[in-house]
């Protein structure tokens, strides 16, 4: 069945071919139709870009495997509820698939070696392969689309961006906490923007932290569509990611491809990321968080030099590149097997 194009992030080509597989829960999906379907359409090598993999795929098998969270110590109380299901399914899956792929790719080195510490057996097949940012994301002059957005979301005319979630690595607590002493001492210029937060869920965090009367220097958008996300880091004063614990982190690149300067922290791989093109503070310190949005909040000329750095550095990741690398990882597990080369 094909997919309605309308609807479609990637759209077909003459050598490019889009075949929907429907079905029921994930694991069923993956453990059964997938397989089925792959070997209905005659694919010779199934690459599985989400962590988890069929177990008999039936043919030369690729995974990306972006990150071992899961793998760490589990807070089960903590998330929303696919979350922690989805955990329990990767917990379940990947050390059981990784003996059958021929290749494992990651997105960082640090991923890479936290994978091979945990996964020793896979160190031999553990390849890192960089994400990037799609072209949408840059500087955008149009005044007018601007102006446009900032009244659709209602947003302040200063601004930090957050893109929250219930995932305890993105640090809400310690984003709040920040805020918090910034207001206390009379330091706090910029409200914060969170995309798509329940008011239910922001408000018994806020009571749980005692800080219920931050709420008010909060601005909750609602659903924002990818589309639409460059016109909100443009629009944005700083871009804040100070997460517990990333494998990557598209979004500091995002940011800083549009011209957003960046704070992120110094822990897992947002340092390899960002390079020297954000100040990297620690997670679990909401005072170092807080020196540095006062630093943005008071320095044009910090931000300026941010912002140049960041343009540069967004410039170092490409989708054409990383498309390159994955495509010499087919022809090598080609090489390897013998039912591809024929």
């Amino acid at each position: 069945m094909k997919p309605d194009a309308d609807n479609q992030v990637l759209q077909e080509t003459p050598n490019f071919h889009i075949v929907e597989v429907p079905g029921g829960p994930y694991p069923l999906w993956e453990q059964v139709l997938l397989p089925r379907a792959a070997a209905q359409a005659g694919v010779q090598l199934l690459h599985c870009t989400s962590n988890t993999a069929p177990l008999r795929a039936g043919v030369p098998l690729v995974l990306t495997l972006h990150d071992i969270i899961y793998l760490e110590p589990l807070d089960l109380r903590r998330g929303a509820w696919y979350q922690r299901a989805g955990n329990l399914y990767r917990r379940w899956n990947v050390p059981r698939v990784l003996p059958l792929c021929q290749r494992v790719l990651t997105v960082s080195a640090f991923e890479q070696a936290r994978i091979a510490q945990r996964l020793p057996e896979a160190a031999g097949r553990l390849q890192v392969v960089y994400n990037s940012v799609g072209k949408q994301f840059r500087p955008i002059t149009d005044n007018v689309a601007l102006a446009a957005a900032k009244a659709r979301y209602v947003l302040p005319d200063r601004f930090i961006f957050f893109l929250a979630n219930t995932d305890p690595k993105k640090n809400l607590p310690g984003v709040l906490k920040a805020l918090a002493l910034l207001k206390k001492r009379g330091q706090l210029a910029l409200r914060l923007v969170m995309l798509d937060f329940k008011e239910s869920a922001l408000e018994a965090i806020l009571q749980e932290l005692n800080i219920p009367e931050l709420r008010a220097d909060i601005q909750l958008c609602g659903y924002v569509p990818n589309q639409e996300l460059p016109l909100i880091y443009n629009l944005a004063e700083v871009f804040l990611y100070p997460s517990l614990r990333e494998s990557f982190g598209i979004p500091i690149l995002e940011a800083m491809a549009c011209g957003t300067p960046v704070i992120t922290s110094n822990t897992s791989s947002m340092p390899e990321v960002a390079g020297d093109a954000a100040l990297l503070i620690d997670p679990f310190k909401p005072e170092t968080i807080a020196d540095a949005i006062l630093r943005l909040q008071n320095n044009p000329s910090e931000r300026a030099a941010l912002v140049a750095r960041g343009l540069e550095r967004a410039r170092q990741f490409s989708w054409a590149n990383t498309a390159r690398q994955v495509l010499s990882v087919y022809e090598e597990v080609a090489v390897g097997s013998p039912t591809l080369r024929r």
